[in-house]
């Protein structure tokens, strides 16, 4: 078991400190679905409120890297503006940052969101809508280069931090702009029913991610472009019980992640409209490597709401090749929703995010 670890220890670092061939990928949440702003700028300002705050944090990898664990955490606030009978606006901000490893590598974003939601049939109770997003943000990546060590420092098997290295970096972080921009259809069936599906195209200025010479054309390594496709929905089986499936599949260069199962939800009050419940879920999170498509995890949820708030909590049991050097352990996750209402809700439904 202690060599399982060490070999999971030295991976990792491997897929920290090849900095040199570096081309980052995103932050994700198993709980994609209580993470709006992040999985599609299109669903800004998608409620059935006025306002709405979000806030997410993510712990993986502990088990092995203790201290050093990756933890990745997000908050947002969006709001909603009736525009003339039936469509809305949306505008958020989000902000959001994540840390891995013994490097310390490090992002951090804010951006700003808006969507249009126009209506394209129905009437107040059950209509469709079609709404298109898009987000701009400022992101800046770091790496302590301090703590890294390199095969040119092994001194016998011992690592002697006197010995010099191969590597040299000319900055330790850097700043760049971001832009994606989504669509998204959803249909309201009545009060309680609903579909939707969208997709979004991540990273539209594939930025520079080198932390090599930036005037240097043979050192540019372009964040690579994601395309995120993404559906779920929510439907009643009787007054107490319901299903509420989602899945997401995401491609960035030459990665790929799907997730997708379901959660039974248990409204906790009388009648169709009660905003009391307390939901289960089981999901599954697939990937890849170079050569082959895997399993990574299997999901555990669950989620508790009452009225105008909500809190999700989930863990990962990771059932990868890794599973032995982690005794299972993957990650856990907790979020937070808290929608404001205005008296004046325009009879407006929408799915629950």
């Amino acid at each position: 078991m202690k060599l399982n670890r060490l070999l999971a220890v030295l991976i990792f670092s491997l897929l920290i400190g090849s900095v040199n061939n570096l081309k980052a990928q995103d932050i994700h949440f198993s709980q994609f679905y209580l993470n709006p702003l992040d999985l599609n700028p299109a669903m800004t300002g998608v409620m059935s409120c006025s306002h709405r705050l979000v806030a997410n944090y993510r712990n993986q990898w502990a088990s092995i890297l203790k201290s050093n664990a990756f933890n990745t955490y997000s908050v947002s606030y969006d709001m909603r503006q009736s525009v003339g009978r039936y469509d809305n606006f949306g505008f958020g901000l989000q902000f959001w940052g994540d840390r891995a490893g013994e490097l310390d590598f490090s992002t951090l974003e804010g951006k700003i969101t808006m969507a249009y939601s126009k209506r394209i049939s129905g009437y107040r109770k059950k209509s469709n809508y079609l709404t298109a997003g898009f987000d701009a943000g400022v992101a800046q990546r770091s790496i302590n280069f301090l703590n890294a060590q390199y095969g040119t420092q092994n001194d016998g098997g011992t690592f002697d931090p006197n010995l010099p290295s191969q590597e040299a970096f000319e900055y330790n972080n850097f700043i760049f702009a971001d832009l994606a921009a989504g669509l998204l259809w959803y249909s309201v069936f009545n009060e309680t029913d609903n579909f939707y599906f969208g997709g979004t195209f991540s990273h539209l200025n594939r930025a520079n991610q080198s932390f090599g010479n930036v005037n240097d054309d043979e050192q540019f390594e372009p964040y690579y472009s994601k395309i995120t496709i993404h559906g779920g929905g929510e439907f009643m089986v009787n007054d107490r019980i319901g299903l509420v499936p989602g899945l997401v599949m995401f491609f960035q260069g030459p990665s790929m992640q799907i997730n997708g199962g379901t959660s039974v939800k248990f409204k906790l009050g009388k009648g169709r409209r009660t905003n009391q419940a307390f939901h289960l879920g089981l999901w599954a999170r697939i990937s890849n490597t170079e050569r082959s498509v895997h399993a990574d995890a299997m999901i555990l949820s669950t989620r508790f709401d009452y009225d105008n708030f909500s809190i999700g909590f989930s863990y990962d049991v990771n059932v990868s090749s890794l599973s032995p050097a982690t005794n299972t352990n993957g990650a856990y996750e907790a979020s937070l929703v808290y929608k404001i209402c205005n008296p004046d809700r325009r009879g407006v439904f929408c799915p629950d995010f």
